[in-house]
């Protein structure tokens, strides 16, 4: 059985444990800010190696690639567009490394770099096409699956699913940042949990769901997770809060939500649906190795044997 076929299989079976956050491990190893953090994957790869290690020693049993802000049109902002599909190839590549057969290496696609039109003036067309190179340099580097990840505009999301699926990849996972309004929760460009859902499978995505949001706490997380799951149907959910509403303390973002009480909410997540649980700002290793052990004996299990849980 390839690691495709091991990845809906175990997505069949119960709840599988994310990694958290990338760009704030970087910065606690030195990355400037502003800086770019995809550069690093070729100037800088044993501090890249090194945070994926940290989330699969902490039980992680999906690794994401420091690839999230990889298009050409978002590295152009660091004159590195035309480093793209080296970028995000050495990405791909330190993820699969590290993950070896205890976890799957996910490529990771954050937004294009710019709103499409008719909101902006980046044409579809050329969204679509950076998001194709891509996803193509991260298979190339041995991704696993893609994740389209933090997305506002349906519209773009199913962009870049649409060009994961043409660059090859075998598998896709969506998810949107929502926030919180008076009727329910909502994308920054108005888009609803149905709506956005439906644009995404309709794409070709097989995993839908949500990260981020900011002002989310995670008792907000558990309604977004049921409305998720409702929306979905068969496809699996995946949920990466945050670790609460950051706060400026000497110039740095600081998440006020410890491991314990972040973990505390994963089998409740989990029991709303969700077949993926990980953290998104904020959250580091030690989050993840809460969620781990508050998993493995919680609705589902584990479903992917991975690494012991530090005790």
């Amino acid at each position: 059985m390839d690691r495709i076929a091991r990845l809906r299989s175990a997505l069949g079976r119960g709840v599988l444990v994310g990694d958290g956050a990338t760009g704030t491990e970087l910065q606690w190893l030195g990355l400037g800010p502003g800086a770019c953090g995809e550069a690093w994957n070729l100037s800088a790869p044993d501090q890249v190696r090194r945070v994926h290690r940290r989330y699969l020693a902490a039980g992680a049993q999906l690794l994401t690639s420091n690839t999230f802000g990889g298009t050409p049109l978002a590295l152009a902002r660091h004159g590195l567009g035309e480093r793209a599909a080296d970028l995000n190839r050495a990405g791909a590549r330190l993820a699969r490394e590290v993950a070896g057969e205890r976890a799957f290496a996910l490529g990771d696609m954050g937004p294009c770099g710019g709103l499409l039109e008719p909101h902006g003036d980046v044409p579809l067309p050329r969204a679509a096409e950076a998001f194709r190179r891509q996803a193509a340099a991260l298979l190339e580097g041995g991704a696993d699956a893609i994740l389209v990840e933090t997305m506002s505009d349906p519209a773009e999301a199913a962009l870049a699913v649409e060009a994961a699926l043409q660059a090859g990849a075998r598998l896709v996972l969506a998810t949107f940042a929502f926030q919180r309004v008076p009727d329910g929760f909502r994308t920054m460009m108005g888009a609803d949990v149905a709506g956005a859902v439906a644009v995404a499978l309709a794409a070709g995505a097989e995993g839908v769901g949500a990260n981020c949001g900011t002002e989310l706490s995670l008792d907000d997380y558990l309604r977004l997770t049921s409305e998720l799951s409702a929306a979905a149907g068969s496809a699996a959910v995946l949920v990466q809060p945050n670790a609460g509403s950051p706060a400026l303390q000497a110039g740095r973002a600081v998440y006020p939500t410890g491991p314990e009480a972040f973990a505390a909410a994963a089998p409740r997540l989990a029991a709303a649906g969700a077949r993926i649980v990980g953290g998104c700002c904020g959250t580091g290793p030690a989050h993840i190795a809460a969620v781990r052990a508050a998993l493995v004996g919680g609705p589902g299990g584990a479903a992917l044997p991975g690494p012991e849980v530090p005790r």
